[in-house]
């Protein structure tokens, strides 16, 4: 069956299209910080009908597919999880299908497969407007599509996670037949490859009104500071539809999605204090206030502040003078020496060379952060329209005034600085496991949302669990009471019981996990999320496993 499913295969794609060998499979089956698994294939389309075609020979033959856009996820929810699968696994990499089509004068886009945050903001960028996210530390190079599959979130206060009710997608019915399902809202044809050739030229006869395409609710959902629920959380029932939160378990060849007007003009306020109150404080009075919300409100602890400026100085270096433009090439590029190096036997020798190159010098950081690191335990970077500058300052003065904290008003190289520091924080932890891996058993990397109504939010651990941990990464979505909480754990110790302490520890504390990088292969599925799976792909066809759940045809 194998044979024959690869001759299908390269048929459809090219032979040079289906890579095979361990070497060549490496970055397509290795998630980013987790997951990996042997693989039959990795198929490459370059076309729509082509990823039709692929889909239908690896159902035909009753192989697992598991659907990828750009391997830039936290959580391995795009790539295999050792064995016990009972089939072989074909990945279908998307990078190739790249395309962003402008519908209703641009206040919508439908997005192809490949499609990057990137090239939609850039898109966007001439006609003033902008994608539900923008880019950060987890995300440089992600598509758009894996954060709707995902219900990502995102820095910005204002969105919520990534949502659509318009999608076109492929599924299998409990029969294991392979179809076609258009709730895009547009009309492309009758036959599956009339209609993804259409869709992939943006031929499109009629756009529809209709359906939702942005959590339209999120911004006032937000605001109610007294809730005893999260603002979001992946395994939300009122948030998971169709492809939106499907984790893989259908093949997306396009959604459709809002976008949103840019501000003309933002400022940047740089917050440190020694009580966490002073934060509480500042949050509850902006989301509760006549304030208009802000734009993003990023939390970092000093010890990622210091972290991270040691180890991710080069990716801080990498956009400021690269662009997030090149950095998918940049990363493209550093897989390809590490494969090359592992065939000698030398693991991660790009990261290590990328370190020591980087270690020496001062800061690349303005002198006022620096300062603040000094100075402050907790950092806040507060991102505001102009013309709510003011009420904003005004708000800090009197709040601040109360605790042990104080404030800048940031020029624009403070606060994008602020900003591109915090958003290096998560690889920096990656950095740090791959520099010190004779230290460090691995990273236990917990994606954390809040209740609204905690104001005990900062986290204390039970003294043997602290022993256990050699640094703590903790940085988040502050104001959507989002953390991410990234525990390196020192050899001798095992990361997988420490981290189902870990659960235990949240589950007391009302809170929901994950928060926006979906479960992956790290989380359990809630009931809600793993009945959505179900009701996607009844024969268990498509990337099976996810959320701890059954491997097995028809989940067995």
């Amino acid at each position: 069956m194998s044979d024959a499913l690869l001759g299908a295969l390269r048929r459809v794609v090219g032979g040079g299209h289906v890579l095979t060998g361990d070497a060549e499979t490496h970055r397509f089956r290795t998630g980013y910080r987790f997951g990996t698994g042997p693989v039959l294939a990795v198929v490459r389309p370059g076309s729509l009908v082509e990823l039709w075609r692929v889909a239908q020979a690896v159902v035909e033959a009753g192989a697992i597919l598991i659907p990828q856009a750009s391997n830039t996820g936290l959580t391995g929810g795009s790539t295999p999880d050792g064995d016990g699968y009972d089939r072989p696994i074909v990945i279908v990499s998307m990078r190739r299908i790249a395309g962003v089509h402008l519908v209703q004068g641009g206040e919508q886009v439908v997005c192809l497969p490949g499609a990057t945050l990137d090239v939609l903001e850039r898109t966007l960028a001439p006609l003033g407007r902008e994608p539900h996210s923008v880019i950060g530390s987890s995300c440089i190079g992600a598509s758009v599509l894996g954060g709707v599959c995902n219900s990502s979130g995102g820095a910005l206060v204002r969105r919520g996670p990534a949502f659509t009710e318009l999608a076109l997608y492929a599924r299998v019915d409990a029969d294991g037949r392979l179809e076609l399902v258009n709730h895009l809202g547009v009309e492309l044809g009758d036959t599956p490859e009339d209609i993804l050739t259409r869709l992939e030229r943006g031929a499109f006869a009629e756009v529809r009104e209709g359906g939702r395409a942005s959590d339209h609710e999120y911004a006032h959902h937000v605001r109610a500071v007294d809730a005893e629920t999260p603002a979001r959380f992946n395994a939300d029932p009122g948030r998971l539809f169709e492809a939106s939160g499907s984790g893989g378990h259908v093949v997306v060849f396009a959604v459709r999605l809002d976008t949103f007007p840019k501000e003309a003009g933002t400022e940047v306020f740089y917050i440190g204090s020694n009580d966490p109150a002073d934060l509480t404080r500042l949050r509850r009075e902006m989301l509760a206030g006549d304030l208009p919300l802000p734009i993003a409100a990023e939390y970092l602890h000093r010890d990622a502040f210091v972290l991270t400026e040691r180890y991710g100085r080069d990716t801080f270096l990498a956009i400021r003078y690269l662009g997030t433009a090149r950095l998918p090439a940049l990363f493209r590029w550093k897989d390809r020496v590490d494969g090359w190096f592992r065939r000698l036997g030398l693991r991660d020798v790009a990261d290590k060379v990328l370190q020591a190159a980087t270690r020496l010098g001062p800061s690349h950081l303005p002198k006022r952060l620096t300062d603040y690191r000094d100075r402050f335990e907790h950092h806040l970077m507060l991102r505001v329209a102009s013309a709510d500058a003011g009420p904003t300052e005004a708000l800090l003065v009197r709040v601040l005034g109360q605790g042990q904290g104080a404030f800048f008003r940031c020029d624009k190289a403070e606060g994008d600085a602020a900003f591109m520091h915090r958003f290096a924080a998560a690889g920096a932890a990656v950095r740090y496991r791959t520099v010190h891996a004779r230290e460090v058993a691995d990273i236990v990397a917990l994606d954390i949302a809040l209740r609204r109504n905690d104001t005990d939010w900062f986290e204390t651990l039970p003294p043997e669990l602290d022993a256990a941990i050699a640094h703590k990464f903790y940085y988040g979505h502050f104001f959507c009471h989002v953390f991410h909480q990234d525990y390196v754990i020192r050899k001798g110790h095992d990361p997988l019981a420490i981290e189902h302490r870990m659960w235990a520890l949240l589950d007391a504390r009302g809170a929901e996990y994950p928060a926006e990088h979906n479960v992956g292969h790290l989380y359990p599925a809630k009931p809600a999320l793993a009945e959505h799976y179900r009701a996607l792909d009844p024969t268990n066809s498509f990337n099976p496993g996810i959320g701890q759940t059954s491997k097995r045809a028809h989940w067995g």
